[in-house]
């Protein structure tokens, strides 16, 4: 999965009047990324504020016959595919929310890009106990620490690849760190990109929480 991002990150407009200059200023910033999404399933993800979060209007034209896996905890998966002969989506106002990874399968490559503001400020995503299916809010590459989670004891990491499979990653409630088949690694994600994180019944924290600013 290749991503290519641009951030404009002052927007600037000035209106002029022949006896007064009005002049507002934006402190957005817009963006896009591009997905080259694969044959077979991908775990991805739409990190910009948009207009619509409806399947429709985020993802208008894909591969004839692809499939969205939509997880919601509670709840379990919904599906909708879009049909090969209609081209259109079985539920066109299913939402994919900001802050969610959702998986796609795909018959053939095709590419996909999301568009629109780049989240600021207080941004807040649920974690409830047990499986959530997440993305960062922010479209950002990083460890998972730097995409602002904190790790606590029993926390598990399931990250998906569409040549290898899952890679997991435990939160050692000793050692305080993210480990990989006993060696210390922590979970590091792609613009656009989706995971899985798995909340113990003793977690405490209930949310990812992260402060951002372009500025």
């Amino acid at each position: 999965m290749r991503t290519k991002t641009l951030l404009l990150t002052a927007a600037l407009l000035a209106a002029g009047a022949a006896s007064s200059m009005a002049q507002v200023y934006s402190v957005n910033a817009v963006g896009y990324v591009n997905l080259s999404v694969p044959r077979g399933f991908s775990m991805i993800a739409n990190q910009f504020v948009a207009p619509s979060y409806r399947i429709a209007d985020l993802i208008p034209s894909p591969t004839p016959g692809c499939t969205v896996y939509k997880f919601s905890n509670p709840g379990g998966y919904t599906l909708d595919t879009f049909d090969e002969f209609d081209l259109v989506w079985g539920d066109p106002n299913l939402t994919l929310p900001l802050g969610s990874g959702f998986f796609i399968l795909s018959p053939t490559l095709f590419n996909l890009t999301f568009v629109g503001e780049v989240p600021q400020g207080t941004l807040t995503t649920g974690t409830p106990k047990g499986f959530n299916m997440l993305s960062s809010q922010v479209p950002q590459a990083g460890t998972i620490s730097a995409l602002g989670y904190n790790g606590e004891p029993g926390d598990t990491v399931y990250k998906f690849s569409n040549a290898t499979g899952y890679k997991i990653y435990v939160f050692d409630e000793f050692d305080l760190n993210w480990q990989t088949s006993g060696t210390v690694e922590e979970p590091s994600f792609l613009v656009g990109e989706g995971f899985w994180l798995l909340k113990s019944p003793s977690t405490v924290n209930t949310s990812w929480t992260r402060n951002f600013t372009v500025n």
